[in-house]
Formats: C-alpha cells, sequence, structure tokens
C-alpha cells in the first residue's frame, strides 16, 4: 500500500497536474481569443476544452468504431513490418554478405518521404485497407531491423567463447544469447515504429478512403465552424492511438523481458 502511494505522488500526481494546468491555460486563452482578441474564427484556431470533450462524448462511438478502423489496419501492417524487419537482422546477424547486400537499400527505401509515398500506394493498390498495410509495414520495418541488428550483436564476446567452448550449435547460441540481448533493442524499434504506423495509416485515409479516423478528420476540416469541435475531436483520438499503441508495446515489454534493469523494483523490499 506504500509503494502504491510513492508511485502515486512520485509519477501520476505530477503528470495530473501538469495536465490539468495546461487545460487550464488551453481555456483561458481560448476565452481571450473569442472575447478579448475576438480573432476570425477563433474556435477553429483553439477551441474550448469543455466544447471538445463534450464532442468526444456525444460522438464517442462514431469515433471508436472510425478509430478501430485505423487501428486494426495499421496493427496489421505493423505486424508484418516487425516481423520482416526481425528476419532480416537475423539474416544480417549471421551473413556479413546479406548484409552489405540489402542493408544500403533499405536505408535508402527510408530516403523516400511518407508524404509523397502514401499517394502512390494509394494510386497504384487503390485500396484502403491495403494501402494502409503497405504503409504501416513500411514505416515499421526499418526501426526493428536496424535496433535488433543492433541488439544481435551486443552480445558480450566472452559470452560468445563460452558458448563455443561448449560446442554450441548457432541455433542454440541466438536462441540462449543473442536473442535475449536483443531483446532491448527490438522492443525500442517497435516503440519508435508503434505510433508512426498509426500516423501513417492516418496519412493513407486523408488520401480518400471510406473508413478510418483520417476519413473524419478531412471530412470536418472543411466544413466550416460548426464542425470545428468534431475536427479537433479527431485530432484527439488520432494521437490516442497512437500513445495507446506505445503503451501496448511497452506492457509486451515488460512481460516478455521483465529482467531489464528500469522494470527491477528500486531499494529493494523489505
Amino acid at each position: 500500500m506504500k509503494g502504491g502511494s510513492i508511485f502515486v505522488r512520485g509519477r501520476l500526481l505530477p503528470l495530473f497536474v501538469w495536465i490539468f494546468g495546461l487545460l487550464l491555460v488551453w481555456e483561458g486563452a481560448s476565452w481571450m481569443l473569442l472575447h478579448v482578441v475576438e480573432t476570425p474564427l477563433a474556435q477553429s484556431k483553439l477551441p474550448y476544452v469543455h466544447e471538445v470533450l463534450s464532442t468526444l462524448w456525444k460522438y464517442s462511438g462514431t469515433l471508436l468504431k472510425e478509430g478501430a478502423a485505423t487501428f486494426g489496419n495499421a496493427g496489421v501492417g505493423f505486424l508484418i513490418g516487425a516481423v520482416a524487419g526481425a528476419s532480416l537482422a537475423v539474416l544480417m546477424s549471421l551473413s556479413k554478405t546479406i548484409e552489405q547486400l540489402t542493408f544500403p537499400y533499405a536505408i535508402a527505401s527510408q530516403m523516400i518521404p511518407i508524404l509523397g509515398l502514401a499517394p502512390i500506394i494509394y494510386g497504384i493498390v487503390r485500396d484502403e485497407q491495403t494501402s494502409r498495410i503497405i504503409i504501416s509495414g513500411y514505416i515499421t520495418f526499418f526501426p526493428v531491423a536496424l535496433n535488433m541488428l543492433r541488439g544481435l550483436r551486443s552480445v558480450d564476446p566472452s559470452a560468445l567463447e563460452l558458448m563455443h567452448s561448449y560446442a554450441a550449435k548457432p541455433w542454440a547460441v541466438y536462441w540462449k544469447l543473442r536473442f535475449p540481448a536483443a531483446l532491448p533493442g527490438l522492443f525500442g524499434g517497435l516503440k519508435i515504429a508503434a505510433p508512426l504506423a498509426v500516423t501513417g495509416a492516418i496519412l493513407v485515409e486523408l488520401m480518400g478512403a471510406q473508413h478510418g479516423i483520417g476519413v473524419i478528420m478531412l471530412r470536418n476540416l472543411y466544413y466550416g465552424s460548426s464542425h470545428t469541435y468534431m475536427f479537433w475531436s479527431t485530432v484527439i483520438v488520432g494521437a490516442l492511438l497512437g500513445i495507446v499503441s506505445y503503451w501496448l508495446i511497452s506492457l509486451i515489454e515488460r512481460l516478455v523481458a521483465p529482467w531489464q534493469p528500469e522494470f527491477r523494483p528500486k531499494g529493494g523490499s523489505r
């Protein structure tokens, strides 16, 4: 019980204070723009927080449904990109020749801006679901491959020598030594890629999809001041989807690799 209260005071309480203070400043600034400065389209630039929250509650069913479509397709692409990136990392760690042949092209592929690639993919595929999966997988592929390759090569040389002295098979070296060492790097890449995969899916939806949070965002952006709060609601939902994806990967990391230093209890127990 004591440990829980310390956690609340040490981490959650400052977070809630900052969020509450930011919302108060936002609400005050919105009131100033609307009633004091009398800025044209003031609510479009900085809407009332309570109105946005009211819209979120009123249209929660629609926002959840469209957000689920975005999150689902981004998740499929994320999984495909993660598997492809991890597989390539293993192959590159096994062979320098494979690394020299593939890694420069993997780097070159990331030089193409997503903003320019998304409409090209959508124009070729002409299917919103497939396009979202491709873009999300493309975004996920490189961070996972790069970070996992670093993890696979971060093994202590003395540990490798010990395994070789036991005449361990290559698969045993990977399973008992390299893969555990690569988990922090793998999850680091996954946590980088997860929010970006959601962003990529939303970007594809802005190209003319029929379903997804990006579709509602685009529709309400150009329909006048009466749709301002709905637009901002979709922005919040999109941000929350990215945060949820990051937290989900962090939770899986805690379950899969609880031995990492940041997950160990501080100060010991009594």
